[in-house]
């Protein structure tokens, strides 16, 4: 194994704790899930997994050091990634919902539909300078200095990656399995368009975040 089994545990600790707190990226899976259904899920899924693998991915590369020496940098990022999220909410409180009157099986999602939850699903979990950040410090307190560097670097990239995958898919099943059970549509706008309101909230507290010295 390329790290310790001390340091290895410590970080999967660690990241269960840090994933389990609901942000922007599972706000968005779990009220797309709750509105389309497993494929959506599905997706939206695949879109988290491959976004934080791209951003911790930068951040082991010296992105993450980069974003941290340079402020005007850190500061267009993070206003790309609050005015995605603000749109991304938006367009949740404008999107139809479909309706959960048949099973998964009889509900064929538009491939376009899926594809657009992959995008925004991805760009969310990369377009977050702080993730980045936060993986550059969170990362060197768990490398042991006696073992070669790249190796243990790539053991947690992929880990964290394949927790972030677990988590996500965790809530949005959860949320696919509950959406059988919540057959009025009045139901579903509020889900979708509470969720389309958080999201907005929280590009908008990201935009007017001021980044720490």
């Amino acid at each position: 194994m390329p790290v310790s089994p001390e340091h290895f545990a410590a970080f999967v600790l660690a990241s269960v704790i840090l994933l389990v707190i609901p942000g922007p990226t599972i706000i968005m899976v779990i009220t797309q899930a709750l509105a389309h259904g497993r494929k959506v899920a599905l997706a939206s899924v695949i879109g988290v997994g491959l976004g934080d693998l791209l951003a911790t991915s930068l951040s082991i590369a010296g992105a993450g050091a980069l974003l941290a020496a340079s402020a005007s940098l850190f500061q267009a990022l993070k206003f790309v990634g609050a005015a995605y999220l603000i749109w991304i909410g938006y367009k949740m409180w404008r999107t139809p919902v479909t309706l959960p009157d048949m099973s998964d099986a009889d509900v064929v999602e538009a491939p376009a539909k899926t594809a657009t939850i992959f995008r925004d699903s991805f760009l969310i979990t990369a377009l977050n300078p702080k993730g980045i950040l936060f993986f550059v410090a969170f990362v060197p307190q768990f490398i042991d200095p006696a073992l070669p560097y790249t190796p243990q670097a790539a053991t947690y990239v992929l880990t964290f990656t394949a927790l972030g995958i677990i988590n996500a898919a965790v809530f949005a099943f959860a949320a696919a399995g509950a959406r059988q059970t919540i057959r009025r549509p009045e139901v579903m706008k509020i889900a979708m368009r509470s969720g389309g309101s958080l999201l907005m909230m929280a590009g908008i507290a990201a935009a007017f975040t001021r980044r720490a010295s």
